[in-house]
């Protein structure tokens, strides 16, 4: 491959962007790569992580390919980055991104598509689309829009400022932060951790919580029943559940200590 990288640590599955000389700029070759990525690792692993390599996880768009497009194959441009992000967001397996550097623009936006987010102390997040003339495209007006809110989205984008990661973490942009340069190693033993969740609930996390959150209160209450009793049926939702009852599963552990 030749924009990204992919290696195995047991069921999880570690994608590198690997295009450090263009702080991993993302471009139409590099979507399509990564699609192609994508239905390996489903193939395969049960939890993947996404990292970038060099100093910055993804400064965003190819600028230099993109003033080359025609308007409609702007469009198609933008739709291709929604179907290939999609894939992940809405896919069999739970996606953990380690952010650090620059995560700009559609950095940013390919963030936001992922599950869980870890970012070091390095990371700095920003999308300056106001400033070069330009609009979002890669889905953060809805994913992006949705983490930190519309106000804040708006902020960053008329003012062109930069956020940092302690600042991202709470406008709720990123789930968790760590010291500088160990934010891949957190993100893979997040990700080895939710690879043993049973498969159908990690599914139902996957689709049925963001489903639900666009419904009204009584629908999302409604389908949420069915997704219980569907889930908690299941053949490992019941060997689990007694291997809780015969103290042969661990408890919730208590972070207070």
């Amino acid at each position: 491959m030749k924009y990204l990288t992919l290696e195995y640590d047991g069921d999880v599955a570690i994608v590198g962007l690997n295009r450090p000389e263009k702080r991993n700029a993302i471009s139409d070759a590099f979507i399509e790569e990564l699609d192609t990525v994508v239905t390996q690792v489903n193939g395969r692993a049960k939890a993947a992580v996404i990292f970038g390599h060099g100093p910055h996880f993804c400064a965003g768009l190819d600028l230099a390919e993109h003033v080359k497009k025609t308007p409609f194959e702007g469009v198609h441009g933008s739709r291709r980055w929604h179907e290939v992000f999609a894939r992940i967001q809405r896919g069999k397996m739970p996606w953990f991104g380690a952010l650090h550097g620059a995560v700009v623009g559609g950095g940013l936006e390919l963030a936001s598509s992922l599950h869980v987010r870890v970012a070091d102390a390095t990371a700095f997040f920003a999308l300056p689309e106001g400033q070069r003339g330009i609009f979002v495209g890669g889905g953060a007006s809805v994913r992006t829009a949705r983490l930190m809110g519309v106000s804040r989205m708006t902020d960053l984008m008329l003012t062109g400022r930069s956020i940092d990661a302690d600042t991202a973490e709470r406008w709720n942009t990123v789930n968790y932060v760590v010291p500088a340069g160990e934010a891949l190693a957190k993100a893979v033993a997040l990700a080895k951790h939710a690879a043993t969740n049973a498969e159908i609930s990690t599914y139902a996390i996957l689709h049925a919580l963001p489903r639900i959150n666009d419904m009204a209160t009584e629908d999302g209450l409604f389908v949420e029943s069915f997704i219980a009793s569907f889930t908690a049926t299941s053949p490992e939702a019941e060997e689990r559940l007694n291997a809780f009852l015969s103290k042969r599963a661990g408890k919730v552990t208590n972070p207070n200590g």
